[in-house]
């Protein structure tokens, strides 16, 4: 009854949140980034975007960072950002869309990060004979500039698309050249916590956004001895020694309190929980990997090392 109680208080949005981490995909396309040849073939087809469906925080970031929004119809559940996108309507989140609600907008077209699903759903709205295109996913410098080439080419924008992408290259080049200053020696061991349900810790390995940002902002990812997200024994949690402790700030059932963080009995061993070194962020500026990444980096970086 009271686990009942408990998913009755989570909002919509902490789900999606939290189906969107896990859901993001671990190893970037090999070969590079063969959407973009396609999205250049999608323009000379002429696909109609006036009308376009968005699914994935950083793929709407980015159509408004182009000045583009005016296109869109409607958005995934973890598109909430810049606030504007929350007014349009809810496709649900990318893991569970339904054809059905997508398809009532009655879209041109839908443009995904790669991931979305489920893949009878997307079977569903290729068959409808919506031009359908995904984003692969990659967690570094070099990603999130390809989605803008991908977006811009898409909307056919190029001239927005490459501004916009020295823009945020410029940033980017700036923050991570900060924190690469630091000497290695001193690059402290940050731990990535996605949930704490039932005394289980679900953290972040390798190959994940947590990962690529931890490692942008000039820090050392403590656990990376396996792909994904894991619940941590109490061994494997000593044995990452973190210095620091980095958390989603949200609120509800799925939220973190820090006194309870630090009491789990292997935490309580750590460095983070001597010093009480807990950071916490918005989801999707976190792990978004979109326009804004530049400002994440600098924000942990800050938060781990303070300045």
């Amino acid at each position: 009854m009271m686990m009942l109680k408990n998913l009755k208080r989570i909002k919509p949005w902490e789900i999606a949140l939290t189906a969107l981490v896990m859901a993001l995909p671990l190893v970037p396309v090999k070969g590079g980034y063969s959407l973009v040849q396609r999205a250049h073939a999608a323009e000379a087809r002429k696909i109609d975007t006036s009308r376009l469906v968005s699914v994935g925080g950083d793929v709407t970031e980015i159509i408004y960072a182009l000045g583009e929004e005016n296109r869109l119809i409607a958005r995934d559940s973890t598109s909430t950002y810049p606030e504007a996108a929350a007014k349009l309507p809810d496709v649900g989140y990318m893991r569970a869309l339904s054809p059905e609600g997508i398809l009532a907008v009655n879209p041109t077209a839908i443009i995904a990060v790669d991931g979305s699903g489920p893949p009878e759903a997307l079977a569903v709205l290729r068959n409808a004979s919506v031009p359908f295109e995904t984003m692969p996913q990659s967690y570094d410098r070099d990603g999130i500039l390809k989605k803008i080439d991908v977006v811009g080419s898409l909307l056919g924008v190029h001239d927005k698309a490459k501004a916009l992408e020295d823009k945020v290259a410029a940033d980017l080049d700036a923050a991570i050249a900060d924190s690469e200053k630091r000497p290695q020696a001193e690059r402290k061991r940050v731990l990535f916590i996605l949930s704490n349900q039932n005394g289980k810790i679900l953290a972040s390995g390798s190959n994940t956004a947590a990962e690529g940002i931890i490692k942008l902002a000039g820090g050392i990812n403590a656990v990376s001895n396996f792909s994904g997200y894991k619940p941590l024994t109490d061994e494997a949690i000593i044995k990452a020694n973190p210095d620091v402790i980095l958390i989603i700030d949200r609120e509800g059932p799925l939220s973190m309190k820090d006194d309870d963080l630090l009491k789990q009995p292997a935490i309580s061993l750590t460095p983070a929980a001597s010093h009480k070194a807990i950071v916490r962020m918005d989801g999707l500026h976190l792990l978004g990997f979109g326009p804004r990444t530049a400002s994440a980096v600098r924000e942990l970086n800050a938060a781990i090392y303070g300045g």
